[in-house]
């Protein structure tokens, strides 16, 4: 294994007939914040499960820290490794969301003044301060997701495995929380971060790791990831004239398509670009049927498209 904070290798699971997991290979840097995106049943609860030790794997490789998870004790373990889940439902409900976050830190070790501490702490980090001594079942679903993002970040972990952990969450709250993970990645934590909000990857992860049927069908940067997303679109607008789209149309045929733009402003049109065309291309044929470009703008897909171009060529 490699000097890397989690590495996992050739990793197989199979539950019955279905293959959970296919060969799964990904490692995670110390300060990497690396996203992990699959439709449902593309195996992603089952890996964070085998990496929380709660599955074991019929096959391959999983360290954390140089070394393999079945060697770490449960205390070293959870000293390492913090943890936000889906759909939490282990805090205990008739007290505080305080006192949860206390007892969850003296369980992980804390003398009872730094737990107080850092539990008070994070609860203000995570917005919930005006909630503090409020009992967690009296708290909505949102907060009781952010007091689990505060339980995840009690001790100093070296790896922090994160299931969708803005879900349910308004934007305010998405973003504190996306800034508490952010802050944790640049302290040197090495971060899993899976999450059906696709958009929110850009800008926030480092690499991304895309999951289906169990197989990986694409890793690498997001950037890379959006390149993915075809076809290129650009909004053109163009010196308005009778038979412009005519004579763009025509011009274009053998690198793209030209298309009246939404809405009612006249001179804007969708130019979709081939397969293998470029953008210098389209333009060049539109200048030499002497359709004047007044404003060019890129209008590329989002990362949805991207994903989901990735997911169906894998399919064909």
């Amino acid at each position: 294994m490699s000097d890397t904070s989690i590495e996992i290798r050739g990793l197989r699971r199979r539950f019955g007939e279905n293959e959970a997991l296919r060969d799964v290979s990904l490692s995670v840097a110390p300060g990497e914040i690396h996203a992990l995106l699959g439709p449902n049943g593309a195996g992603k609860t089952t890996l964070l499960r085998i990496l929380t030790g709660l599955v074991t794997a019929d096959g391959g490789e999983v360290a954390i820290l140089g070394r393999p998870i079945g060697e770490i004790g449960f205390r070293a373990y959870h000293k390492q490794v913090g943890l936000v889940p889906s759909g939490d439902r282990s805090f205990y409900l008739r007290i505080s969301g305080f006192e949860n976050l206390l007892f969850f830190a003296r369980l992980q070790g804390l003398p009872r003044r730094d737990a107080a501490a850092r539990a008070m702490e994070l609860i203000r980090d995570v917005g919930l301060e005006d909630a503090a001594k409020r009992p967690v079942g009296l708290y909505s679903h949102g907060m009781q997701k952010r007091l689990s993002v505060a339980r995840g970040l009690l001790t100093t972990a070296a790896v922090l495995l994160v299931d969708e952990a803005t879900h349910d969450l308004d934007p305010e709250g998405a973003r504190r929380v996306q800034d508490l993970v952010d802050a944790a990645a640049q302290r040197g934590t090495a971060i899993i971060w899976t999450t059906q909000r696709l958009d929110e990857i850009r800008g926030f992860a480092h690499r991304v790791t895309v999951l289906d049927r169990g197989m990986v069908r694409f890793q690498g940067t997001v950037p890379a990831l959006m390149a993915r997303s075809v076809p290129r679109r650009y909004v053109l607008r163009l010196a308005h004239d009778a038979d412009v789209l005519g004579a763009g149309q025509g011009a274009l045929a053998p690198v793209g398509e030209l298309m009246r733009g939404a809405g009612e402003i006249d001179d804007h049109y969708v130019l979709v670009l081939m397969d293998g065309a470029s953008l210098g291309q389209a333009l060049g044929h539109l200048l030499g049927a002497g359709v004047e470009i007044i404003a060019c703008t890129e209008e590329r897909s989002g990362i949805e498209d991207a994903f989901l171009n990735v997911v169906r060529g894998a399919a064909t």
